[in-house]
């Protein structure tokens, strides 16, 4: 005997196939509900495979999840409706479970908690072998404001906290004009802690890789201080500080080529804002610290470094014609 199919049979079974897929679609697209949190159905949605691909790509942030207070979860025990339930993890980070009590998951993966849950009911003497499914079904973003030299500073949303080098990656990365030191505030009970850590762009990132950014934290990078060379010099200009934000008299005037042949190096000038605003200048003689008599100083930000020329009448021998110069002259970065 032949089976045969009809061919309208088939139609109306891929046509019902198509609507159940569409359908399905169209319900896991919104990425968040009236309370102002992300659905897993939403993030699984925002995971699909475009058309014609074959592999799922799953969100990073998946592999370092940790339940936090506010999320959703389904609780399914196998064979068992009663205790089967939707959880909401409270302030305190636990969820009431059903004839068990509270049971704290906080800060535990999916599959930690799932065990938790598992114990619990076992050493409750409620179910001697628990068979138990947790899946988060609503969470928590983690929101991170990144200020300062960044490629593109603002708020970051994230599905679990990062590391302070994540961070700063994920905020575009530094820009040429990024310091060395990265602040981080962070808010606990009403009080205010700042945090400061050096990196630099040349470093491999294992100064901040290990510092977790958590949620509501703000990331400033700071601009690179700068110390302005003027006078005869081959390059005249400000000089970022960077990366571990110190300067000596020496380096200044190597990132400005040198001085001129119309140097006058015995007395080369610095000049120095005080914080109350007024200047304060001191000689360096030039030969003594390329020959190794006196230690190069080391400069601050907003410094300026002058070499004046041999020729007694000059524009900028004063301090006051220097200090104008410096507001106009071209900023270099050290590449």
């Amino acid at each position: 005997m032949k089976l045969r199919i009809c061919s309208c049979s088939v139609l109306a079974f891929s046509t019902a196939m198509f609507a159940v897929a569409m359908h399905a679609q169209s319900t896991g697209t919104a990425l968040q509900n009236s309370s102002g949190m992300s659905s897993a159905g939403s993030v699984s949605a925002a995971a699909m495979p475009a058309a014609g691909s074959s592999l799922t790509a799953i969100p990073e942030d998946f592999s370092k999840l940790k339940i936090a207070p506010g999320f959703l979860l389904d609780v399914e025990v196998y064979d068992e409706p009663d205790l089967s339930a939707h959880l909401r993890v409270g302030e305190n980070g636990n969820v009431i479970m059903p004839l068990v009590g509270p049971i704290h998951v906080a800060g535990d993966t999916q599959a930690e908690a799932q065990q938790k849950v598992q114990e619990s009911l076992k050493s409750a003497k409620i179910l001697t072998n628990p068979q138990v499914t947790l899946n988060v079904v609503q969470y928590v973003s983690t929101l991170v404001t990144v200020l300062g030299e960044v490629g593109s500073p603002g708020r970051l949303q994230m599905l679990a906290p990062h590391s302070l080098l994540d961070v700063i990656s994920l905020a575009g990365g530094e820009t040429a004009f990024a310091g060395g030191v990265i602040q981080v505030r962070h808010e606990e009970a009403g009080k205010v802690t700042t945090a400061s850590y050096h990196y630099g762009r040349s470093s491999n990132g294992d100064t901040i890789s290990g510092i977790m950014v958590h949620d509501g934290d703000t990331v400033i990078v700071a601009r690179a201080g700068i110390v302005y060379v003027l006078g005869a010099v081959a390059r005249p200009g400000g000089y970022l500080m960077q990366e571990d934000g110190k300067l000596d008299a020496a380096q200044a005037l190597s990132l400005a080529l040198g001085t001129t042949i119309q140097a006058k190096t015995g007395s080369i000038h610095i000049i120095r804002r005080r914080p109350d605003g007024t200047f304060v200048e001191f000689g360096l003689n030039y030969q003594d610290m390329v020959n190794g008599k006196v230690t190069p100083p080391q400069l601050q930000a907003q410094d300026i470094v002058y070499v004046p020329v041999s020729k007694l009448k000059n524009a900028l021998t004063d301090s006051t014609s220097v200090i104008s110069a410096a507001t106009s002259a071209a900023i270099y970065t050290l590449r």
